[in-house]
């Protein structure tokens, strides 16, 4: 595999990729497609994700065939079909629905940094996963999720903290997220070895 570039996105072949933003070291996995949306630094997805109107926070991992901020047709109407919004499609003289697309951009889904949505998660518009959670693999989250929280289920329901409390919220004060790329690097070994209070204590301060 290439080594990820500081100023441009790995684009995996077979992506559709629109009206969208990446920072450093971010990917984007084989066939997946990204609209409207912005990957912060060191974010991925693996391979078929589709992700919509979104905020993809530093660090997050995505896993394959994943659907983050999934579009909504306007089912308060008489049809659901996308010939209400869509509808030059069917009709020359018709024009899109640009009211109902503004609406619809405007429904952002947000990952906070470190997260990890597992393969197959659903995300729904409008929801916030916070700093450091955990999305298990089929669940379909429908509300916001508490930092360093672990969700499962459908629909998602709270499992576990990841982390006791107060580590979690040290955790985010410490917000090594925001690290430069050396001191990263340079903290590279306890990041590997040390388990989350010890490596508090050794960079808290």
């Amino acid at each position: 595999m290439p080594k990820l570039s500081p100023t441009d996105p790995l684009i995996h072949p077979d992506c559709e990729i629109a009206q969208s933003t990446f920072g450093a070291y971010t990917e984007v996995g084989r066939g997946s497609r990204v609209l409207h949306s912005h990957f912060d630094d060191y974010a991925y997805c693996d391979r078929l994700s589709d992700i919509a109107n979104t905020t993809v926070g530093k660090f997050a991992n995505i896993a394959a065939m994943t659907r983050i901020g999934p579009t909504d047709h306007p089912w308060q109407n008489a049809s659901l079909h996308h010939f209400l919004y869509r509808s030059e499609y069917y009709w020359a003289d018709a024009e899109p629905d640009a009211a109902f697309f503004e609406r619809r951009v405007a429904r952002r889904t947000h990952l906070g940094p470190d997260t990890w949505i597992g393969h197959g998660a659903i995300i729904k518009p409008d929801v916030t996963v916070g700093a450091g959670a955990i999305v298990a693999s089929g669940a379909v989250v429908t509300r916001d999720v508490a930092p360093y929280m672990i969700v499962a289920g459908v629909p998602a329901v709270p499992l576990r903290e990841r982390f006791p409390a107060r580590v979690a919220e040290r955790m985010q004060a410490l917000a090594w997220w925001d690290w430069s790329h050396e001191r990263l690097r340079a903290a590279l070994p306890d990041f590997r070895a040390l388990p989350a209070e010890a490596f508090l204590e050794k960079y808290e301060g």
